[in-house]
């Protein structure tokens, strides 16, 4: 889990506790449920549409293998 979190550096507990705390005071309670969803939707939109550039990618590379050159 440790892994997941290096972008954040020497953040500890407390600091974390803090920055959750801000988040429910700037957005409630009601709205971090909405966010959290909106946050998951676009992550997989960005999944799928790397997901499709990949497969062009490597279709495109398999087709020009798959030619005789001339």
């Amino acid at each position: 889990m440790a892994s997941n979190f290096l972008f954040i550096g020497g953040l500890g507990g407390s600091e974390v506790m803090l920055i959750l705390f801000a988040v429910l005071l700037l957005f409630g309670a009601k709205r971090i449920p909405e966010l959290a969803r909106g946050l998951g939707r676009g992550i997989r939109e960005f999944k799928d549409a790397s997901k499709e550039i990949r497969n062009e990618i490597e279709n495109t590379t398999t087709a020009d293998k798959e030619q005789p050159v001339k």
